[in-house]
């Protein structure tokens, strides 16, 4: 017997899709469109150049640096573009802003173990012995005893993991040695949970993070089969670690008044200053999720750079003492 057309298999169809930027078939293939092209306006104040922090794994990093440099305290992002630029110049620190693995290919927790790696990468290219091995902005210039963690989003939720994991005074914080974690700032954590809350259930179908996409980014990131209260979203989950024990270094929250997630990143902070943690909040009314990457030229992403700098002297200061 032949085969004809009519016996092929149909086409596999779209079964997940993220505005076009990723979509996943149903035959399991993953398709990613390219970044689009930014026209970012030239910014002589800041320079910058790419590094590799594990090479195994094809991760890189981007370094940007105020210029003229003087030395400067070190910030770690988690995601690159025209912001971070704006953080260098505006707090006058260098920051690294790092690549991590992609979910669905790499579902967590590859990201927050990425992010861990490049704290890891960050203290043994300042601590190196060899100044030929290390990176000459790093080892000249970040100073290691000022060291902050910030990430939007996705990496608000890495910037979270990392200072349960890093802060304190146990082996974790002793591998990142000279680094000292002064603060953490996620910026509109992507926190989930099963129940919704009354900003979600407010939220309009048109806004940039919606129900529809935040559910369908708790599916393409988790392990398979995990629900939106999974420890990886929900610190307060049926199935998370206590964190009353936990020391964390000083954290800034910033939160978005028109997000969705803006009842579950005030509701972080209030349980997290019930357990007599060092967590403050910022809300910024009429703004939505990731403000911060998509108003990158606005004056509430110029007011948060300000406040950033506020809270990092802040911090310095209260852990002199």
């Amino acid at each position: 017997m032949t085969a004809t057309a009519d016996d092929a298999p149909p086409p596999p169809r779209v079964v997940e899709d993220c505005r076009g930027v990723l979509k996943v078939l149903s035959d399991g293939t993953i398709v990613r469109s390219p970044a689009p092209a930014v026209d970012v306006p030239a910014d002589p104040s800041v320079e910058w150049k790419d590094a590799v922090y594990d090479a195994a794994l094809g991760l890189s990093l981007r370094i940007y640096k105020p210029a003229p440099s003087p030395a400067a305290g070190a910030g770690v992002t988690s995601s690159g573009g025209l912001p971070r630029r704006r953080l260098a110049a505006g707090a006058g620190a260098l920051v690294l802003s790092a690549d991590y693995r992609l979910a669905p290919e790499h579902r967590l927790p590859a990201a927050i173990h990425d992010a861990a790696a490049v704290l890891l990468w960050l203290g043994a290219q300042i601590s190196s012995p060899s100044p030929s091995a290390a990176d000459p902005w790093l080892s000249s210039l970040a100073d290691p005893d000022k060291v902050f963690v910030t990430g939007e989003s996705a990496g608000g939720v890495l910037t979270h993991h990392l200072n349960v994991r890093f802060s304190g005074i146990g082996a974790a914080a002793a591998s990142l040695h000279p680094l000292r974690l002064r603060g953490f700032v996620p910026m509109m954590p992507f926190f989930t949970g099963v129940s919704p809350t009354p900003s979600e259930l407010s939220c309009p179908d048109g806004a940039y993070l919606n129900r529809d996409m935040s559910a369908r980014f708790v599916r393409l990131c988790l392990p398979p089969g995990a629900d939106a209260d999974h420890p990886f979203l929900n610190p307060f989950g049926p199935g998370a670690a206590a964190l009353d024990g936990v020391d964390v270094a000083p954290t800034l929250v910033v939160v978005a008044g028109d997000d969705i997630l803006r009842d579950r990143n005030v509701e972080f902070v209030r349980r997290m200053r019930e357990m007599g943690k060092p967590v403050e909040m910022v809300e910024f009314p009429g703004q939505g999720h990731a403000f911060f990457s998509l108003r990158a030229w606005s004056e509430p992403v110029d007011e948060l750079i300000r406040v950033f700098k506020r809270f990092m002297a802040k911090a310095c200061q209260i852990q002199a003492l």
